[in-house]
């Protein structure tokens, strides 16, 4: 069996919906379980509404329900099915979720408590509707598909906003409600970014939560493939909206698309790829629009190509921490003291460069940061530095390969570069740039990489 993601923006109408249900006819014999991301823009409308509607702006949260979620939806039935029975009954099915997020944001209008455990419930009708929709479509096409509840299948933790599904419930709850569908030669559409925790209430798994669901299944399941669709040909060398002329990457390892999903690549949450290393499941990035284009395939070990460099990407929105004190000369507890502050913040360290007296770290921004600060100054003085962005040049050939630093930093040698990180992994050159230089360095590192034929 294989797992198939698609992601919003292969399911954003009815088109790109009917286009999707191609795709799957196709692989009906490979037995697969679709999972769906809410369609496209959808899940930020069901936020807006909800923070509407905890300020008291019951009436605009109303106006985007409405016309952006509900309307839309509406569309996509009545453009991609063409049983007016089933449009009919699928209708009615939207009709009561949107009753309940009408009933549910006048609620919030009350009470202003947009918690996020409310906040996960509210976001979850985004999947929900686009799997309703998505099962019906198919069943049309003739295709034997059955909508299941991510939440029934999909056990987690209670860390509403960015959940962490319990394995071994999830592998049960997995084997007892979806293998016996595929056994039966059933399709299970399912919804990805959602499950819930113990007691049965709703969780999310953070931005980016589909991904990362369908690799949870199809690690429990043993899947001999996850498929991620999604709206470009894979994996690139570059950010196509900075590079044009970006190209396809064939294969890549699993260290190096988690380098680079980590690392700022959109194309492939990061944590992605976690499950499917453990089981080593290979992970094809296709898409949607084209998949005749071939995509990417990463697997655990890529054959030798003559490219060092695989691709560049980068993270905006970064913030460096200069932390300085005397009391870290000599004295070997000082770099636990500092972790501990970023552990008790519940925050994530990217880059770690260290000197004598001193030690920068780089984070994304937080809204916790003022308090991040504040901890921090108690081991030293704190220099804050926002506004920066991470550049990430992978290969697995970096480290073995000589002079890659030298015309990294040759070619960026009019551009300040504030940290520089390399010896922590063998396939990739990491430093810290300020995020208005990130268009040209992007484009400037490519052009040394991955010259333009002929030039």
């Amino acid at each position: 069996m294989i797992v198939m993601k698609f992601g919003g923006t292969s399911i954003e109408d009815a088109r790109a919906m009917r286009n999707m249900c191609g795709i799957v006819k196709g692989r009906v014999k490979r037995k697969p379980v679709v999972v769906l991301s809410a369609c496209a823009g959808v899940t930020d409308a069901l936020i807006r509404c909800a923070r509407a509607a905890a300020e008291g702006n019951e009436a605009e949260a109303q106006r985007i329900l409405r016309r952006e979620i509900v309307e839309r939806h509406y569309d996509i039935v009545q453009g991609v099915l063409t049983d007016l029975g089933r449009q009919d009954r699928l209708i009615r099915e939207l009709s009561a979720f949107s009753e309940e997020l009408r009933h549910l944001l006048y609620g919030l209008s009350i009470t202003g408590d947009l918690s996020p455990r409310v906040l996960d419930f509210v976001m979850s009708y985004g999947e929900r509707m686009s799997t309703l929709i998505a099962a019906s479509a198919l069943q049309e096409m003739d295709v034997r598909a059955v909508l299941t509840d991510a939440r029934a299948c999909i056990m987690t933790d209670s860390t509403f906003g960015k959940a962490e599904p319990d394995l071994r419930e999830t592998t049960a709850r997995c084997q007892q409600t979806i293998r016996p569908r595929i056994a039966a030669g059933e399709v299970p559409v399912i919804q990805g970014f959602i499950g819930a925790n113990e007691q049965g209430i709703t969780t999310t798994l953070g931005r980016g939560g589909s991904d990362f669901s369908a690799a949870v299944i199809g690690a429990v399941l043993h899947a001999e493939d996850i498929e991620i669709w999604t709206d470009v040909d894979g994996i690139l060398t570059a950010d196509p909206k900075i590079v044009p002329d970006a190209r396809r990457v064939e294969e890549l390892s699993f260290h190096e698309a988690s380098e680079l999903a980590y690392f700022g690549a959109k194309v492939l949450h990061p944590s992605t790829l976690i499950p499917a290393m453990e089981k080593n499941i290979p992970v094809h990035i296709y898409n949607s629009r084209r998949p005749e284009a071939g995509g990417t395939l990463i697997k655990p070990r890529v054959s030798p190509t003559s490219s060092t460099v695989k691709s560049i990407s980068y993270k905006r929105g970064v913030t460096v921490l200069n932390i300085s004190s005397a009391r870290m000369l000599g004295n070997y507890g000082f770099m636990k003291k500092i972790f501990d502050v970023f552990h008790e913040h519940r925050t994530s360290v990217d880059l770690v460069t260290t000197s004598e007296v001193s030690v920068s770290l780089s984070i994304e921004s937080t809204p916790a940061l003022e308090d991040l600060v504040r901890d921090l100054e108690r081991h030293g003085a704190v220099q804050k530095q926002t506004g920066r962005a991470i550049v990430c040049v992978v290969g697995e050939r970096i480290r073995a390969e000589k002079g890659i630093a030298a015309r990294v930093f040759d070619r960026l040698r009019d551009i300040p570069i504030e940290m520089i990180s390399q010896g922590a992994s063998e396939i990739n050159l990491t430093f810290v740039i300020d995020e208005k230089h990130v268009p040209r360095v992007v484009r400037d590192l490519h052009d040394e990489f991955f010259p333009r034929t002929g030039s």
